[in-house]
């Protein structure tokens, strides 16, 4: 009889579990859940705040460090030499070749 009832007891617990999904399903048609806050609309909406949160730190870096860009430019005090082009004048005064090519080696040092 034992076998008889465990062997019944398999459709039991499968046509209650049925059973029980059914009606879990028609009473949340019945009573929806509330709408959950992360919904499109609240992503966007926290989107939006991050914008405008990001939008007043830039403005207000910008309030701050804004003369330190906007100051105009002075020329320096030595200027380019009189007689050569600009681009001879910096090449002269930084020991680079004029042109873009390779520099020459440099001379060998007797000890």
């Amino acid at each position: 009889m034992g076998d008889v009832l465990l062997a019944l007891s398999i459709p039991v617990l499968v046509f209650g579990g049925g059973i029980y999904a059914a009606c879990d399903c028609w009473w949340r048609r019945r009573h929806p859940a509330p709408p959950s806050p992360y919904t499109h609309r609240a992503a966007r909406l926290a989107e939006q705040e991050m914008l405008l949160l990001a939008e007043e730190i830039v403005d207000d870096a910008h309030a701050a460090l804004g003369p330190l860009y906007e100051a105009p430019a002075v020329p320096r005090p030595g200027g380019p030499l009189a007689g050569l082009k600009p681009e001879a004048s910096r090449a002269s005064r930084s020991g680079a070749t004029p042109d873009r090519g390779p520099s020459r080696p440099a001379a060998a040092r007797k000890r």
